[in-house]
């Protein structure tokens, strides 16, 4: 390959070359729980034992670390298991970590009910508030920054270079979700974070048959006392074993190999659908970071190479007409998840973000989240025309 390969080119390349036995272009499934040794530690290519290393789960790391820019790609058997392994590599007992007010409500319900208990304490902060996020920082204790841009399900932005700059100021890593915008659209590692994350279930497998989670990491953490990030991570993938099975790997880096083309309709077909809530009059908000109006508007212009193909939006009627609309959508389903080829539709307040009500995160019950997918936008249209009306 040429010395700066593609977007493209890596993603159906890199981690996969071709079989040496037998040709084929396509790595193999190694469904396999054990491995030959030849003699006592004689391992062929490091393989000893799965749940420690497989070569179906290596090329999609290495594909995923290409991706992003990284120096090293983890796979893990869900996007969650692969943010707790983050929690428990990167933070002690008695520390702080800062995450934004309208997080996923499955991190949160992970800060608050699994992570505080252990110990590590967090602050709700609209990272768009690069003040409010200073204030937050607890000096000596503060030892992570975690941020989503876009935001679940609010698609909110938030500065990566920025955020880095006040987290390694503060000698704490910055860890971003990349879930929404996904390695094509956004690159956090190239604006100052130190470890990427990803629900694999989502863009990056593309077709909801799968689910898995991913790490990625900077080659050149911000904090000098974090320059053993891969061995932290590496170690507490192995130590805690959520790890991605070999047929799930496959699918994602099958997955993977489309992600550019599937990205651009996603987007093509999310900026009509915008364009068409925008104008109803029953809408009463749009949540997009496309709109010159969405306060992210610039930030993201200038971080993302597209906007994406999430879409929120509220309705005047309130949640029984939020409610109605999910009900009456055909084409859009009515279903949880996110970011395959089908377009879902959902109620956040009582499906996703369920776990956040009565909290700092909790969303508004008139919002509606569409996760557009690569459909003939004409039939979306029409679908929405039918539930709104």
């Amino acid at each position: 390959m040429s010395e700066n390969p593609g977007f493209s080119t890596r993603a159906i390349h890199a981690g996969q070359d071709a079989d040496p036995m037998t040709g084929a272009v396509v790595p193999p499934i190694y469904q396999v729980s054990t491995y030959k040794q030849d003699g006592v530690g004689g391992l062929r290519g490091g393989y000893e034992y799965s749940r420690s290393a497989n070569p179906t789960r290596t090329a999609l790391e290495q594909c995923l670390a290409a991706l992003e820019g990284g120096s090293r790609g983890f796979a893990f058997a869900s996007g969650l298991a692969a943010e707790d392994a983050v929690l428990r590599s990167l933070c002690r007992p008695g520390e702080h970590a800062i995450i934004p007010n309208d997080a996923y409500g499955g991190t949160y319900r992970l800060f608050a009910a699994v992570a505080q208990p252990w110990g590590l304490a967090h602050t709700p902060v609209d990272l768009a508030d690069l003040d409010a996020v200073r204030a937050a920082v607890r000096p000596g204790q503060t030892s992570l920054l975690w941020a989503e841009t876009p935001t679940n399900p609010l698609l909110g932005i938030a500065d990566v270079a920025a955020l880095a700059q006040i987290a390694h100021a503060a000698g704490a890593l910055l860890v971003v979700d990349n879930t929404f915008a996904t390695p094509y659209l956004q690159n956090p590692l190239a604006l100052g974070a130190d470890v990427v994350v990803h629900s694999t279930t989502k863009y990056c497998g593309g077709h909801s048959d799968v689910v898995g989670g991913a790490l990625v990491t900077s080659a050149s953490p911000g904090v000098p006392a974090y320059a053993d990030l891969d061995e932290r991570i590496g170690f507490h993938q192995n130590a805690m074993g959520a790890v991605a099975g070999p047929m799930d790997a496959w699918l994602v880096l099958r997955g993977l190999k489309t992600l550019a083309v599937r990205m651009e309709r996603h987007c093509d077909n999310a900026e009509r659908v915008v364009a068409f809530l925008s104008e109803h009059p029953r809408v009463g908000a749009v949540l997009y970071p496309g709109l010159a109006t969405h306060a992210g508007h610039d930030v993201a212009a200038a971080q993302m190479r597209r906007f994406g193909g999430m879409v929120s939006f509220r309705l005047r009627g309130g949640v029984e007409e939020a409610l109605g609309a999910c009900k009456r959508a055909q084409l859009f389903t009515l279903g949880e998840s996110l970011g395959g080829v089908e377009s879902l539709i959902e109620h956040p307040g009582r499906m996703t973000h369920a776990s956040v009500a009565g909290s700092a995160l909790e969303v508004p019950d008139d919002l509606v989240r569409l996760s557009v997918g690569i459909e003939d936008v004409a039939d979306l249209l029409a679908d929405l025309e039918q539930a709104l009306s």
